[in-house]
């Protein structure tokens, strides 16, 4: 056996010196160039700035799916700034960082949840000690679909009265990103001496602590594994009436006008019928006109999943439960202010919690949701 990995290396590396002699060292420079392309390709990017980037860097590289993080600046007006000149705060940059990671086992929405919790979103003068516009959050988002997330993220954080202050982490379109020079990246892991003093004295640990207590940043609340909440397909079949089964196993359409939910108009929240996980909430719904519930926004961006459908003439956005992967219905681009979104959902795919009953329920962090006074 031992003999035959040995020759298998020794015939790796002759083909690989044939394949230079051959073709030239420039070929086979680019040949590896465009391998690498293709693996990137399935990869995607998202973009924080969250006060110092040595620190934001190093939580989104702890967190499974990221593939790299890169430390920069973005958002200011002069061409490739110096970290002197960013400091300075009269370029109009902030530190940044830009995440390179594998949407199949990360979402963009767990990586605003993982960013939330290690920033002071109320903060508008800096992050910590580090004061200064340069230091401030915000997302930068990289496309149409990243926004929607992002304002809904922050719209739910906002609401959720985790904070005594409002949330005014900025929404921007990505800008042009300036890499940052070469000694501030990976600086936790090549400094880690200097790294572990200046976050221990900079009070964004004791902030966490204190705001998030015991939720782990990297596997934010209400984050499942697929497998732990989805019953089998017989279990489905058994426990489901015809049509939940229909809608969200098969893609199937509930009949408009003649469903649970098109005109319910008590306060509450709606609930995945397999999983449980939120999906909506009577604040956001509205009346739509087409017979089937319908909502401005999800409750919780992050248990929510889109996809092109193209089973018509025309293609379509599908809306999917994350945990249990329900057909939900599908969201188009003609609703009402504020986002101007129309999610239409299938009863048949929801469960109504109502408001008197989320705390018995296991559902009492959303009580708040609907404290008038505190609107």
């Amino acid at each position: 056996m031992k003999s035959r990995i040995i020759a298998a290396v020794i015939l790796g590396m002759v083909s690989a010196a044939l394949l230079w002699a051959i073709r030239g060292p420039e070929a086979v420079e680019n040949e590896a160039s465009e391998m690498k392309l293709k693996e990137e390709q399935d990869l995607k990017r998202a973009t924080f700035a969250g006060g110092c980037f040595w620190c934001i860097e190093a939580d989104f590289e702890k967190t499974d799916g990221v593939v790299s993080v890169v430390s920069g600046y973005t958002g200011g007006r002069s061409e490739d700034p110096t970290y002197e000149e960013v400091c300075s705060g009269r370029t109009g940059h902030l530190e940044a960082v830009q995440v390179l990671y594998d949407p199949d086992k990360v979402s963009y929405g767990e990586l605003l949840a993982v960013f939330w919790r290690h920033v002071d979103p109320t903060d508008q003068g800096g992050q910590f000690v580090d004061r200064g516009s340069q230091y401030r959050t915000a997302v930068f988002y990289h496309d149409e679909e990243q926004k929607r997330l992002a304002e809904a993220s922050k719209l739910e954080l906002d609401r959720s009265g985790r904070f005594q202050r409002p949330v005014v982490t900025e929404i921007l379109p990505l800008a042009k990103f300036f890499e940052a020079e070469d000694y501030h990246q990976g600086f936790y892991k090549n400094d880690p001496m200097r790294y572990k003093s200046y976050r221990l004295h900079s009070g964004r640990d004791a902030f966490i602590t204190k705001i998030w207590k015991n939720d782990t940043p990297q596997s934010p609340k209400g984050l499942k594994k697929r497998d732990d909440v989805k019953p089998s397909d017989t279990e489905l079949e058994r426990t489901l009436t015809p049509m939940q089964y229909q809608v969200t196993q098969k893609g199937g359409t509930e009949p408009p006008f003649r469903n649970d939910y098109w005109d319910n108009k008590q306060e509450g929240i709606y609930v995945d019928i397999v999983s449980g996980e939120p999906l909506f909430t009577s604040e956001d719904k509205f009346d739509s006109g087409t017979g089937w519930p319908s909502f401005t926004r999800p409750l919780k961006p992050e248990n929510i999943v889109e996809r092109a459908d193209r089973g018509l003439v025309m293609v379509r956005t599908e809306v999917r439960s994350r945990d249990a992967d329900s057909h939900l219905g599908h969201v188009f681009p003609d609703g009402p202010k504020p986002t101007g979104l129309r999610y239409c959902i299938n009863s048949a795919a929801l469960r109504f919690i109502p408001k008197r009953d989320l705390t018995a329920q296991g559902y009492g962090e959303y009580v708040k949701l609907f404290d008038r006074e505190g609107k």
